[in-house]
């Protein structure tokens, strides 16, 4: 088995995370529920502090941590990536490394592995921890999600155990933008659910601000749904409806000798249908701006270095299905 963690700036967390993840790791082992080859596979995702230092000495010696460095930041989807597409394992876990997400849990998930799931999903059962506005918005993000008919686990965030099958059929995937959380679930076969309460971080801060989860969110939906372009042309349907129906009273009141009411309500008409001209193309461009960036076919991350003993095979290439 290998745990996957990825991180971005976690100093203050990590040196705790990697000693409490080695010793759940040993007891797992003495279970008999994992091989004693089973490792923690840190992956640095362009951090500007200490954290590729501390993992880096933390697989120096003879424990199961192991480390990967990206060149730069590639992003939270793409460490992922990295982590499955590098460790060699039967089962891979993919944790946050702040662990507000309940490692214990990762016992029950190797027990439906062994029962045949190739897919366990970690989902929150209370997020008592999160603040009132983001359990609404997370809340109401799950629920667009399901409208605009992407496959989606609500209040699963990316902590899920994968098999080896699962994964190498992740590879077939060739796309660019990545959002695993509506990908893995088109790989279909067997899974399961596992629960559990969400726990506080315990140091540092952080690493999605609500700039950057309303970025994931809008990815989200652009790369796993083409419903908001069909939403235009319906708009745009119901707009040409209403500019006929006030066509023709126009065409009423000039019949019948009435004088047009002023220009007020035209211009506010004017800048009104401007405006929603302007969205629609902007969600369009998104699209094509997409369109383009998977035309390009460029490497989803790309490894710098790698710390402690790893496999060969490992995956910096442009294609999602070629091994190095």
């Amino acid at each position: 088995m290998a745990i996957i963690l990825p991180c971005f700036n976690e100093q203050e967390v990590l040196p705790d995370t990697l000693r409490i993840l080695t010793g759940f790791l040993a007891e797992l082992i003495r279970e008999n529920r994992v091989s004693a080859d089973s490792i923690i596979l840190a992956v640095d995702d362009g951090s500007t502090d200490r954290t590729w230092e501390i993992i880096r000495d933390s697989s120096g010696s003879a424990g199961p941590v192991r480390g990967i460095s990206l060149s730069r930041n590639f992003g939270h989807q793409y460490a992922i990536l990295a982590g499955l597409f590098t460790a060699d394992a039967d089962l891979m876990v993919t944790l946050d490394a702040d662990l507000q997400d309940d490692h214990r849990c990762i016992r029950e998930m190797v027990d439906h592995y062994h029962q045949g799931c190739d897919i366990v999903y970690g989902v929150r059962k209370k997020r008592e921890t999160d603040t009132f506005f983001k359990r609404t918005t997370a809340r109401m993000f799950y629920r667009l999600m399901t409208f605009l008919g992407c496959r989606i686990i609500p209040d699963h965030a990316d902590f899920r155990l994968m098999s080896r099958r699962a994964v190498e059929t992740l590879r077939q995937f060739p796309e660019r933008n990545v959002f695993l959380r509506g990908m893995i679930p088109l790989i279909g076969g067997k899974s399961a659910v596992v629960y559990y309460d969400r726990k506080k971080r315990t140091a540092g801060i952080s690493k999605y601000p609500f700039g950057k989860m309303l970025s994931f969110a809008w990815d989200g939906i652009t790369s796993m749904s083409e419903k908001p372009i069909a939403l235009i042309a319906q708009f745009g349907l119901i707009l040409m409806l209403i500019c006929l129906i006030l066509a023709g009273y126009c065409i009423f009141q000039k019949f019948w000798g009435y004088t047009v009411p002023g220009w007020t309500s035209l211009c506010m008409i004017l800048c009104g249908f401007s405006a929603i001209q302007f969205l629609a193309i902007s969600i369009v461009g998104q699209y094509v701006g997409k369109i383009y960036k998977e035309c390009k076919a460029r490497p989803l991350f790309i490894i710098q270095e790698s710390s402690g003993p790893l496999s060969e095979k490992s995956f910096s290439s442009s294609k999602p299905d070629e091994k190095q």
